[in-house]
C-alpha cells in the first residue's frame, strides 16, 4: 500500500526537494503551500496541492483529509516547513514584528502537530518532523525573535514525542544551520556578509537544501521506530564542535 505524505509549508525550497524525493520512493505526497504554482512540477507528477496558509485552521484540515484519503484513511508522516527570519537587534523590534516571527513559525507548528495527531490517533500513528534552526541552541548576535520561536517548536517537539509515545506517533525536528535557499538570501546577499557566515561553520560551508530534506526524508520512511523527540543538528557543526 501506498504510504501518505503531507507537507505543510510546501512551496518553501526545502519542500519542493522533499516532495520530489518522496514521490521518487513511489509514495503519495500531499502540498499545504501559500504558492501553489511553485508546486506545478510536482502537481504535474501527481503530487495533491492545497492552497492555503499554514495559520488557516481550515486549510489545514482540508490538507491532513486530503492526505488521509490518499493513504487509503492514514497519513504515514508530516513535515512542517514553514519559517521566517528576523535579524535584529531586541531594541529596534516592535513586538508586533517578535509575535509575527513567533506565530508564523511556531503557532502554525502547533496548529500542524495538533491536527495531524487527531487523525493519526484514529489511524494507528505515524510520523512528525518540524524544522528548527542552529539559532535555537547557540547564541547568535540579533537573532533572538527566531531563536525564541525555534526554541518553541524544539521544546514542543520534546514533549509531544513524550506525549504520543504510547500512542504509535514519532516526533522530531531538524535544526539546519545557514542553508542556500530563498529565505537566507538576506544573509549571502553580499560576498563579505557570506564569507562572515561561513567563517562560523567549523566545515566552512553552508548547507544544501538537499541534505535537510534528505534528513527529514529519513525521519519520516526509514528512521528507527524507537527514535522520537531528537533534534537533528544540520548546521556544519556550528552548535556542537569548534573548528
Amino acid at each position: 500500500m501506498t504510504a501518505s505524505y503531507l507537507i505543510v509549508g510546501g512551496s518553501s525550497d526545502i519542500a519542493l526537494v522533499l516532495g520530489q524525493q518522496l514521490l521518487d520512493s513511489g509514495h503519495s505526497v500531499t502540498l499545504l503551500a501559500r504558492d501553489s504554482s511553485r508546486c506545478d512540477l510536482l502537481q504535474n507528477q501527481g503530487a495533491h496541492v492545497v492552497e492555503g496558509d499554514a495559520l488557516d485552521g481550515e486549510a489545514v484540515t482540508k490538507a491532513v483529509e486530503l492526505a488521509k484519503e490518499n493513504g487509503n484513511g492514514a497519513i504515514s508522516g508530516v513535515a512542517h516547513l514553514v519559517g521566517s527570519l528576523l535579524i535584529r537587534p531586541p531594541h529596534a523590534v516592535k513586538i508586533e514584528a517578535f509575535n509575527e516571527v513567533v506565530h508564523t513559525n511556531l503557532s502554525s507548528a502547533f496548529l500542524t502537530l495538533s491536527t495531524a495527531c487527531k487523525s493519526m490517533l484514529r489511524s494507528g500513528g505515524g510520523r512528525l518532523v518540524f524544522t528548527s534552526s542552529v539559532a535555537a541552541s547557540l547564541g547568535l548576535v540579533n537573532h533572538e525573535a527566531i531563536a525564541a520561536a525555534k526554541g518553541g517548536i524544539e521544546s514542543m517537539v520534546r514533549t509531544s514525542a513524550a506525549t504520543y509515545a504510547q500512542r504509535n506517533i514519532r516526533i522530531n525536528a531538524v535544526a539546519p544551520g545557514l542553508t542556500d535557499t530563498r529565505l537566507a538570501q538576506q544573509i549571502l546577499k553580499s560576498d563579505a556578509m557570506t564569507e562572515a557566515a561561513v567563517g562560523m561553520i567549523p566545515l566552512k560551508r553552508i548547507n544544501q537544501p538537499n541534505e535537510i530534506a534528505s534528513t527529514m526524508h529519513w525521519l519520516l520512511c526509514d528512521a528507527p521506530d524507537n527514535l522520537t523527540g531528537q533534534v537533528f543538528h544540520l548546521d556544519g557543526g556550528m552548535a556542537k564542535v569548534r573548528g
